[in-house]
């Protein structure tokens, strides 16, 4: 597994002088999204890309192992052969990020997996998801439990309404405590930033969150009413420059990458559809009737 993200020690003298322009962030995202869009096989690398970095997740209330099973073949093969083929791409191997289920169903993921002989990584959404508002010696046991199950990833969910009053020193003691309850595991933070209330509170709360040692931090659970946006991401990104060129930490720029790609790759999958259309009429020069 590589290397984590080394923490810092919480800088609230920073945070403090944090100002984000509104306005300037959303011209910003306008003229983002005015730009044209990639073509021909720059198109194709992209999308192909885009599934790369894709947590392929189900999160659902009846999730049973055959369910997680067919999860675990997508992400295996998330792209048709004939297309691979095609685009001379069959022999590279690729497969989402990770797979991504809840605590209780990570042994399924694990044992999917193994039987269909793959190493993609498996997620666990854990610490109250999606809300965050369990005990935090309840949130830190999920942890624990998800990572002795043999999920190598942990994706967390902060306590939101320490970032609406201002509690960053709270906020930075319980993601540090998630951090060391991973162990070995990769730490993800979802700050559900539609419910932070202000681009200011999201670039505070990356701040924080990177501080205390995140390895990655998220956008949203996907179960809030705003989930995802450009504004919010260009914040985040800014964040993580800024905090890669004060502390120098070297870790910053995967995070950095990643964060870039989801950005950009959501933007192709918005405005493009799904993945396997577009290389289908890429490949066969017509679309796929669906």
């Amino acid at each position: 597994m590589s290397a984590h993200c080394r923490g810092t020690e919480l800088d609230l003298s920073w945070v403090s002088k944090v100002q984000v322009n509104h306005a300037a962030v959303l011209r910003r995202a306008q003229q983002i999204q005015a730009r044209r869009s990639v073509k021909k096989e720059w198109q194709a690398a992209w999308l192909l890309k885009a599934v790369t970095f894709i947590d392929l997740t189900t999160l659902s209330g009846d999730d049973t192992f055959s369910n997680v099973q067919r999860l675990c073949y997508k992400a295996k093969y998330p792209i048709r052969a004939d297309l691979l083929k095609a685009l001379n791409m069959d022999d590279k191997g690729i497969t989402t990020a990770a797979v991504c289920v809840y605590p209780a169903r990570v042994c399924d993921a694990v044992k999917a997996l193994k039987a269909a002989g793959c190493s993609i990584p498996v997620a666990s959404v854990a610490t109250g998801f999606p809300a965050g508002q369990t005990h935090l010696k309840t949130r830190l046991e999920e942890v624990r439990l998800a990572v002795e199950d043999g999920a190598t990833e942990i994706d967390v969910v902060i306590n939101r309404t320490l970032v609406l009053m201002g509690q960053w020193e709270a906020l930075y003691d319980e993601v540090t405590q998630f951090r060391k309850a991973c162990g070995e595991a990769h730490l993800k933070t979802i700050l559900a930033t539609g419910e932070l209330g202000s681009l200011t509170n999201v670039y505070k709360a990356s701040l924080v969150a990177m501080m205390a040692g995140s390895d990655f931090i998220k956008t949203s659970t996907g179960k809030e009413t705003v989930n995802a946006t450009f504004p919010v991401a260009i914040v985040m990104l800014r964040a993580i420059r800024d905090f890669f060129w004060k502390t120098g930490n070297k870790r910053s720029p995967i995070i950095t990458i990643i964060l870039s790609c989801e950005a950009y790759g959501k933007w192709v999958l918005s405005n493009l559809g799904m993945p396997s259309r577009h290389l289908f009429y890429y490949s066969n020069a017509s679309y796929l009737s669906i």
